[in-house]
């Protein structure tokens, strides 16, 4: 087995529980496109974690997830909202436009991966003729793309202005789990209570295979969706084995533990090099990645050694960590970051 990297949190295995909760599906016949006892239990685990009557499907990836989503909300002539750093601007090949038959993507510029009510506000007045795409949805990533994370107050100001403007409120949560431990808050506070409509939840940052939840607060947005993921091959025959990891995942708080290690392992990057000469925090550490900026010499010489990271955000080294980074490992990527960097 190859040594740990910490480009990307994806590079992480499953987790134990998770492991076993779909091993515990495995077994006999089950009815087939959801209409199995794991998805019903994982769907009500997943309103007793958000305490609220949501409604809940399960998709592959998050692509299909964010795409599917701002679909719902969006007809071909309306626009979604978002920072030009937002995952589905430059990361998703056109998929949002794709399956929305055409929303356009407007983007705001940000430092730091956030959007600001103020920055909605102009976006949303720019243009109000007809000659120019409606705006209709609002998309936030938490933990944002360069490892921020939208404090309660801030999603319930950008919620309280968007609804101003009659525009819906979407969260793409690949890495809510991390955000949440970040926060210290509960997922309702982050969420619905602070006025989100539609959650993208991703569980293959914490610690499982694959599969993204698609919450619906507003059960009224979720008509006819089910059409939309049979329509878009996100319909698993047997669903099960998408929905069932979940039961591993909520239950017994394993996302709290896996992302609150792997937030620790962050912050234990950034307490050993914040100091060294050459090299500067990009963004605050508030989740699991830590952004490094630094002479492309000195980057080129951390990848001699054998590191793998990521420069796709302003330059700068990314580095992510997961539920199951090892902390010794971690000490050896800040030890050679100290060496480089002198």
């Amino acid at each position: 087995m190859d040594a740990q990297q910490f480009a990307s949190d994806n590079y992480a295995a499953v987790c134990p529980e998770v492991w076993e909760a779909m091993a515990a599906a495995n077994s006999g016949h089950a009815s087939a496109y959801g209409e199995d006892e794991w998805t019903a239990r994982a769907s009500d685990s997943f309103r007793e974690f958000f305490e609220a009557d949501c409604e809940v499907f399960f998709v592959f990836n998050g692509t299909a997830a964010n795409s599917l989503a701002l679909a719902s909300l969006c007809q071909s002539y309306h626009s979604v909202i978002c920072t030009q750093s937002a995952h589905i601007e430059t990361d998703e090949c056109g998929a949002p436009e794709f399956f929305s038959n055409g929303s356009k993507i407007l983007t705001a510029a940000s430092t730091d991966g956030k959007l600001t009510p103020a920055a909605v506000q102009a976006i949303a007045t720019a243009r109000t003729d007809i000659h120019f795409p409606k705006p209709k949805v609002v998309t936030i990533t938490q933990s944002t793309e360069t490892g921020r994370v939208y404090t309660t107050e801030e999603v319930r100001v950008l919620s309280a202005m968007s609804r101003t403007m009659g525009l819906h409120l979407h969260m793409d949560g690949a890495r809510f789990f991390n955000a949440v431990e970040g926060l210290g808050c509960t997922p309702a506070q982050i969420t619905w209570q602070a006025g989100v409509e539609v959650l993208c939840c991703g569980g293959t940052k914490n610690g499982m295979a694959i599969g993204e939840a698609i919450v619906f607060f507003d059960k009224k947005l979720a008509q006819d969706f089910e059409y939309r993921c049979k329509q878009a091959g996100q319909l698993a025959s047997k669903m099960r084995y998408l929905s069932a990891p979940w039961l591993g995942m909520l239950g017994n708080n394993v996302w709290s533990r896996n992302a609150a290690h792997a937030n620790r392992c962050a912050r234990r990057l950034r307490d050993a090099i914040v100091d060294s000469p050459a090299v500067r925090l990009m963004f605050p550490v508030e989740a699991n990645a830590v952004f490094l900026l630094a002479p492309e010499e000195r980057l080129e010489r951390l990848r001699r050694l054998g590191w793998r990271f990521y420069t796709f955000i302003g330059g700068g080294a990314r580095f992510m960590f997961a539920w199951d980074s090892d902390p010794v490992r971690v000490d050896q990527l800040a030890k050679d970051i100290r060496e480089v960097m002198a």
